[in-house]
């Protein structure tokens, strides 16, 4: 991996982690819920770079805000990495499979139905290990996944028309985000 690569990584990474820092001061009705504000980073990273980017922003930014918070390897960091991984296997496969089929908002969705399925999975085999709790809980989850991913798909899709633009009205700063 080339320097350019690693500071991109870096830069991107530092860019979900404050993401994920002003996420977390907003006032939300369920402790639990999150609105993966932070997921717009990977997405943006798939889409402006490629698969092992995206895949480095969410495992460094999963890594350090559990560290930043104190749960790491706890619970919610099992569930946040777990959810993190899938969500970004899913939109790289689907991404590689069909790069014309599904732009910034489509992707964001099959990204936030995966992180949720994953996170549900892993909250039934690891923690609850009854599935009528986890089926009374599913609707809910993903209705709101549902509506998160609209958001973040179209807040990914203006910031990739925005920073596409900026680098081509400056073609000697192509280098940087």
């Amino acid at each position: 991996m080339q320097l350019r690569d690693k500071q991109r990584i870096a830069v991107l990474s530092a860019y979900a982690l404050a993401l994920h820092g002003f996420e977390a001061i907003l006032p939300m009705p369920v402790p639990w819920l999150r609105i993966g504000l932070a997921n717009i980073i990977t997405l943006v990273s798939l889409l402006l770079y490629d698969f092992r980017t995206a895949l480095a922003v969410t495992v460094i930014r999963v890594t350090l805000a559990s560290m930043f918070t104190g749960t790491f390897l706890g619970p919610s960091f099992i569930l946040s990495l777990g959810g993190g991984l899938s969500s970004t296997a899913a939109m790289g496969l689907v991404h590689a499979a069909s790069r014309n089929l599904f732009g910034p908002v489509g992707l964001s969705l099959v990204g936030s139905l995966f992180h949720n399925l994953a996170q549900l999975f892993l909250a039934w085999l690891l923690f609850v290990q009854r599935i009528g709790p986890v089926l009374i809980i599913s609707p809910v989850i993903l209705l709101i996944g549902t509506i998160t991913g609209v958001v973040n798909g179209l807040i990914s899709s203006l910031l990739i028309r925005q920073l596409t633009k900026e680098n081509a009205d400056n073609p000697a700063d192509n280098s940087e985000l």
